[in-house]
């Protein structure tokens, strides 16, 4: 549909969704920079791109790092002139112990879940927003959770560090949209891809569907991309502020 005709977006994450994000952004005309601790993973995602037409740059892109995202937007500039919005989609999921509770949370496992998780996200907003400002404002967008809304007996901070993005976000949303920066969370529900898909059997499947309302499926990446897509461009312009979850219904909140 070419909405972001003309426009450069930073994904910072690859992985399924981050690459589905990437095509899609590329798709609807912008010029796309992917930046992933998967650096040849990012390239080949960018190299697909290239060769259907689109414009695209792999790089390395460390969420916990300060000097790796300092780097990956300086690249940004270099190559494409600026920045008009930045998808923060990177995460990590070592807080993935079903069986461990805040007593047994390791705080090595809560420490490393927050520098990602959360001061990544610090990082790389405080990194998008001088040059989102050269251009007169622009758009970010944070991949959270519905984690952050379905707290359970375990995955404590992976839980906190999704929830506090969102107050990143509205502080964003608030203090800078007044300079024409928008900013608004997607957060998904249970998406498989193929990094995901060949641990999840049939089985475990139909356990997800069960909590899932829209019995049609579970969800895909290109869910969390089509939805980024519209809060991206310009069709989007009166959107800010929001956590918009893309989870079949699961959440349903009001």
């Amino acid at each position: 549909m070419n909405r972001l005709e003309g426009k450069v977006v930073l994904v910072a994450g690859a992985g399924g969704i981050g690459g589905a994000l990437a095509r899609r952004y590329a798709a609807e005309g912008a010029a796309v920079l992917l930046g992933d601790v998967d650096a040849a993973g990012a390239a080949a995602i960018a190299g697909e791109i290239n060769a259907g037409g689109g414009r695209a740059v792999g790089v390395h892109l460390d969420g916990g790092d300060e000097i790796s995202i300092a780097a990956a937007f300086a690249e940004c500039r270099d190559r494409f002139g600026g920045l008009d919005g930045l998808h923060a989609n990177f995460a990590t999921f070592v807080d993935g112990n079903d069986g461990i509770g805040i007593l047994e949370l390791p705080l090595e496992v809560y420490d490393e879940t927050i520098r990602v998780n959360q001061r990544g996200f610090v990082l790389a907003t405080k990194a998008a927003i001088p040059l989102l400002r050269e251009r007169g404002g622009g758009v970010i967008l944070y991949t959270s959770s519905i984690g952050a809304y379905r707290t359970g007996p375990s995955r404590v901070a992976y839980a906190m560090a999704k929830a506090a993005g969102h107050a990143l976000m509205r502080h964003v949303a608030d203090r800078h949209g007044r300079e024409g920066i928008r900013a608004n969370t997607v957060a998904p529900g249970t998406i498989l891809h193929p990094g995901n898909a060949a641990a999840v059997s049939e089985a475990m499947k139909a356990r997800m569907q069960v909590l899932v309302p829209l019995k049609s499926r579970i969800g895909r990446p290109e869910d969390i991309a089509g939805l980024s897509a519209l809060l991206m461009s310009d069709e989007g312009s009166y959107i800010n502020g929001q956590v918009i979850c893309v989870d079949g219904g699961v959440t349903m909140r009001p």
